[in-house]
């Protein structure tokens, strides 16, 4: 079923390339910044009867040359909770912790509606279901929908992700060795739809989905936003996220959501 999906992805694509470049051709070009940096940060203090502390923040930059345009994002999230103990005792413990990496170059085949991408992260989730995560892939990538004010990227290729497994992972290997704390490598296949819609000049919706299939896991990845503008440069953005991983630890969840808002600043 998964590779019927990605066969009519890229039969679909592929149908829609000259459609796609011979529209937009017929467009004004929209001037493009060199760079396009954005800052995002949130926070959630409470206190009384209960209290929590909840700090998130993100760092993307665009970088756009002549033939590539690059992507570099920087995130973070931690959260602090007060739990009472087995004795009726109120102590604080940290309930999420979890920071990313990503570096994405994009070669330009034919101006922006095409591309070839090579793509790098690493991610640090302490209560997620693997310690950490390495990701290296390359791949095409091609514009389905070109608009003067929205866009639908598609990109697909191979690559090889390295994981680790928690301290606390009760998983097995074949011949019964624990995997605690032990990391493995396997070959994936990657792929991403990134959709944005300028609804006006004041409000902006995105949508990325992203999936990284493999043989023991296949984390599928949903981040929607809506970012309303407030002055020039500072915006206001309400996001959920939705992390799947096919398998986890006993005792995990597969779905991981997140609702956050926060204040983006664009330079």
């Amino acid at each position: 079923m998964k590779m019927k999906l990605i066969s009519l992805c890229v039969l679909t694509a592929m149908s829609s390339y000259t459609a796609t470049v011979e529209a937009s051709s017929e467009k004004p070009s929209k001037e493009v910044k060199v760079w396009d940096i954005t800052s995002e940060v949130g926070a959630i203090v409470t206190s009384g009867n209960t209290e929590t502390t909840t700090l998130k923040g993100e760092i993307k930059a665009k970088h756009n040359l002549e033939n590539w345009r690059n992507e570099y994002k920087v995130d973070g999230i931690f959260k602090e909770d007060e739990i009472e103990n087995d004795d009726g005792e109120k102590t604080k413990e940290r309930t999420n912790e979890k920071y990313s990496l990503s570096i994405q170059g994009n070669y330009k085949l034919v101006e922006d509606h095409s591309h070839l991408f090579i793509y790098g992260a690493y991610a640090s989730d302490y209560f997620g279901a693997y310690r950490s995560e390495t990701v290296l892939s390359i791949g095409y990538g091609l514009r389905l929908l070109s608009e003067s004010n929205m866009y639908l990227d598609f990109e697909i290729g191979p690559g090889v992700k390295r994981f680790e497994y928690q301290d606390s992972s009760q998983e097995v290997d074949k011949d019964g060795n624990p995997l605690a704390g032990e990391t493995e490598s396997e070959v994936i296949g990657v792929g991403k739809l990134d959709y944005e819609w300028q609804i006006s000049d004041n409000a902006k919706f995105t949508q990325v989905v992203s999936v990284e299939y493999g043989d023991t896991n296949t984390k599928t990845v949903s981040e929607t936003a809506l970012l309303t503008k407030i002055n020039g440069s500072l915006q206001m953005k309400v996001g959920y996220n939705i992390t799947h991983n096919s398998d986890v630890d006993a005792g995990k969840e597969n779905t991981d959501t997140e609702t956050s808002l926060t204040l983006v600043y664009s330079f």
